[in-house]
């Protein structure tokens, strides 16, 4: 039975190109290979999200420019749904441009970040969260992000962060969070490394916390347990979203798998993921290639 996703955070709309490097200073290069998509850490993971047979509700600031049209039209194609923000915005929305390295599949990023809106949580109605199964904020929309994770916390819906690194506002959300699934980059104030962050997320009294950290072993607590979960290794082609892909497979196993068990099927998925380039080449793949799902 499909389950229902709302994603809080950035929506961008994303240009990638595959070359043989990023270029030095007043370099000009030319790229093999490009894609373009609706992109961000929690628009990607709704993606994923109603990819693995769910229903995702993206909430962001889209607005009314032509690239929001792009946008609005890449996720219908995904199936994901839009509750925008400020929906009047005639600004367009932030334009990432990403130079993935032939080679190494590492990436490097441009992009604004994302437009702050003066939401307030007398707008969300209790329709935006009737019948969902589970929240991820990205920090990209704190203000609504804290609104929601508030109004699901109290209704025992599952909260999820997507911890890339730390934004102002966190501490403001955390308290309600349920799963805290933050990058090697994550530093929230007075931490200097993983195991820092990992006490600074327990003393607030998180049960699951999981630290990614690319390639090497994910560490994870899981109610006061430690232990580490090995990724699969691939030759990567592409690690653009990677992480995003992972929260939002996560975002499905938690409904019907333990803690460790979502990890390591999310982990298969976005390791799958990064052996095609750009962030949607990767669902294309049926047949043995293509990891259970």
């Amino acid at each position: 039975m499909a389950k229902r996703g709302l994603f809080v955070g950035m929506v961008t709309w994303d240009l990638i190109y595959l070359t043989d490097g990023p270029p030095s200073s007043n370099q000009k290069i030319a790229a093999s290979d490009y894609a373009m998509a609706a992109g961000g850490p929690a628009t990607n993971a709704a993606v994923t999200f109603s990819y693995l047979k769910n229903q995702s509700t993206i909430v962001g600031v889209l607005g009314n420019h032509p690239l929001s049209h792009l946008i609005k039209a890449d996720l219908e194609t995904y199936n994901v749904a839009i509750a925008d923000l400020n929906s009047t915005q005639s600004q367009p929305p932030p334009l990432a441009s990403i130079i993935i390295t032939q080679a190494t599949g590492d990436r490097a990023v441009v992009s604004l970040p994302a437009p702050k809106t003066d939401f307030s949580s007398d707008r969300l109605t209790a329709d935006l969260i009737s019948n969902i199964d589970v929240v991820l904020i990205d920090g990209h929309q704190m203000v609504a992000g804290r609104a929601i994770a508030s109004l699901a916390k109290a209704r025992n819906i599952p909260v999820v962060i997507d911890g890339g690194s730390w934004k102002p506002g966190f501490e403001t959300v955390l308290p309600f969070v349920d799963y805290a699934l933050c990058s090697a980059n994550f530093y929230p104030p007075g931490c200097g490394n993983a195991e820092e962050a990992i006490t600074y997320l327990q003393a607030i009294g998180i049960p699951h916390i999981a630290i990614t950290n690319g390639e090497k072993p994910i560490q994870y607590v899981n109610t006061g347990e430690t232990a580490q979960l090995v990724v699969p290794q691939i030759n990567a082609v592409d690690t653009v979203a990677a992480g995003d892909i992972f929260h939002g497979a996560f975002c499905h196993y938690i409904l019907w798998q333990s803690f460790p068990h979502a990890l390591a099927s999310a982990a298969k998925i976005a390791s799958h993921s990064c052996q095609f380039f750009g962030t949607r080449r990767w669902m294309e793949v049926e047949g043995e290639e293509s990891p259970e799902i």
